[in-house]
């Protein structure tokens, strides 16, 4: 018995409590002084990558909102997955035989999914500029959330696919309705026709207010270069 509490003596010369064991303490330490006032504790290291704008608690970040809508399979999802910096929340839902009636996949034959409610990411554009974006689902009994989708939205951006342009008339008709400031972005696909601008404007008869813009959803640069189009277009638009 008195060889295990000399033991315990070396390990420790803090006191001892009832029910807790002795720890192991480093020489010239005073564990008790040390929690009192933090004087041997590391200063926390900053947030790896961190801007220093993000770290000044002071200054927060102007948040903006963007909706992302278009038909069906126009990359809606592909567009908010490209330029997302966290990761995306999909609503990604398998499709069934049940769709095939009211779901054209004759341009899209290898969708496999589609989204039932929305998709949502984030971007930082400047120092103090972040852009939420909501990419809106395509298919015509899903159109009913559209308008708590565009609640508080300062601009939208319209997908288009050449080879099926009446695809978005729909929601050319909702923003033009509603007077929310929108841009046409056409999403050029692998293997289809390129054409310009312009041809695309006349074709959808968009005022010629409203940038048209060609990209590829696929591609970060592209989606960003078509997100700042939408935000110096809201802001002509509404520039208060």
């Amino acid at each position: 018995m008195d060889s295990v509490v000399s033991d315990a003596s070396a390990v420790s010369d803090s006191p001892a409590v009832t029910g807790i064991p002795a720890q192991p303490q480093a020489p010239g330490v005073d564990l008790f002084q040390r929690d009192t006032d933090g004087a041997n504790t590391p200063a926390p290291d900053a947030e790896d990558g961190a801007q220093d704008w993000q770290l000044d608690h002071t200054r927060a970040p102007i948040a903006t909102k963007i909706v992302v809508a278009g038909g069906f399979g126009v990359g809606k999802t592909t567009f908010v997955r490209a330029v997302s910096e966290i990761t995306p929340l999909q609503t990604e839902a398998l499709m069934t035989r049940a769709s095939e009636e009211t779901d054209d996949l004759t341009a899209t034959p290898d969708k496999l999914t589609t989204t039932v409610a929305m998709d949502f990411g984030r971007i930082t554009l400047d120092n103090d500029l972040v852009l939420y974006v909501f990419g809106t689902p395509g298919q015509q009994r899903f159109w009913f959330m559209w308008d708590d989708l565009v609640r508080g939205a300062i601009g939208a951006i319209v997908l288009a696919d050449t080879r099926r342009l009446t695809d978005c008339f729909p929601a050319l008709d909702y923003f033009e309705s509603c007077g929310l400031p929108y841009i046409v972005a056409v999403n050029h696909f692998e293997g289809t026709e390129l054409f310009e601008a312009d041809d695309v404007r006349e074709a959808l008869t968009v005022p010629s207010h409203v940038p048209v813009v060609i990209m590829d959803a696929r591609k970060r640069y592209s989606v960003v270069e078509s997100l700042l189009a939408m935000v110096a277009h809201a802001l002509e638009a509404t520039p208060e």
